[in-house]
């Protein structure tokens, strides 16, 4: 982890911290676009989608959400619950398990591990509740750099579907 990473500061989130994860959500899909990636969440600003403050606020009620800081500004999100959405084609594993709804963070800092370091904090969350399956899914269309994302913090594929045309991925990692 690189030094900035270690600098960060991560807190339990709460409705306040809906319009800086919208932010980070609408900065996310303007950079995805700008890189011709129309694909993994639309070309419509997250803040502007039908129901998408909507589905923030219920992250930072019904969820358990996290806040990574850089200096005490927001420059992460991370979002865990104990089961997928009931609207993914994914079934419960079977087994207690704790899987991330969201991780997103900021570009303007882009690089500096912040994603990594949240999804460490999630392995961290599910060992100190006890629990050694942590899941989540993703986009896995383009080039697969997002899956290789999560590989590279732990998680291995383990099964593919589809919303509609999109293309998804659920990964697991063990935290024993």
């Amino acid at each position: 982890m690189n030094d900035s990473a270690r600098a960060l500061r991560i807190r339990p989130g709460g409705p306040a911290d809906v319009p800086a994860v919208l932010d980070m959500l609408d900065s996310a899909v303007a950079w995805m676009n700008s890189r011709g990636n129309t694909e993994q969440w639309g070309t419509v600003a997250y803040s502007r989608r039908p129901g998408g403050p909507e589905r923030v606020q219920r992250y930072t009620t019904e969820n358990t959400p996290y806040i990574a800081e850089l200096d005490g500004l927001p420059v992460g999100a991370l979002v865990m619950d104990t089961g997928p959405s009931p609207q993914l084609p994914v079934a419960p594993a079977g087994e207690p398990e704790r899987y991330v709804r969201l991780l997103v963070s900021d570009r303007r800092h882009a690089g500096r591990g912040i994603g990594a370091a949240l999804l460490e904090h999630a392995a961290e969350e599910t060992r100190r509740a006890g629990v050694e399956l942590l899941r989540v899914d993703c986009w896995a269309g383009g080039g697969g750099e997002l899956v290789a994302f999560y590989e590279r913090s732990g998680f291995t594929p383990v099964e593919r579907f589809r919303v509609g045309d999109w293309p998804g991925q659920l990964l697991a990692r063990r935290v024993v």
